[in-house]
């Protein structure tokens, strides 16, 4: 059973046109995705009706159907870690691509962006001393 703790606020849930499985694998290489399920599609047919997995205490969902890219206008899935640094570093090592080096920003953060191999863009963000929670 999902935990509830990881349904609140606001899901992504990403159409991935059939390469489902192949970004939940990815995810957890890169990001440290824990799987929370997968439900193949009805009747045989290949890809997955639904998966859910959690990243950072929170929880990203998606299905294969329709589409075969992330949405027009999609910014980025932003993380927010105490472990900059080595988040940064064990994504680009499992195969994503750097579209702003990670590196202390103007307003105090440590902030990189990143894309995967699907098309989405991630943010890896380690709070400065003067925003840390």
């Amino acid at each position: 059973m999902t935990d509830a703790s990881l349904m609140r606020g606001v899901i992504p849930y990403l159409s991935m046109g059939g390469r489902g499985a192949e970004a939940c694998d990815f995810w957890s290489r890169a990001f440290g995705a824990e799987d929370l399920g997968r439900m193949p599609m009805p009747d045989g047919q290949p890809g997955l009706m639904h998966a859910q997995v959690a990243i950072n205490g929170g929880a990203l969902m998606l299905t294969d159907h329709g589409g075969s890219g992330p949405a027009a206008g999609f910014g980025h899935l932003q993380l927010v870690v105490e472990d900059g640094r080595g988040w940064w570093d064990r994504a680009v090592e499992a195969g994503c691509q750097i579209l702003a080096p990670y590196e202390r920003q103007f307003w105090g953060d440590d902030w990189g962006l990143l894309e995967d191999p699907f098309g989405f863009k991630w943010a890896v963000l380690q709070p400065g001393e003067a925003n840390a929670p």
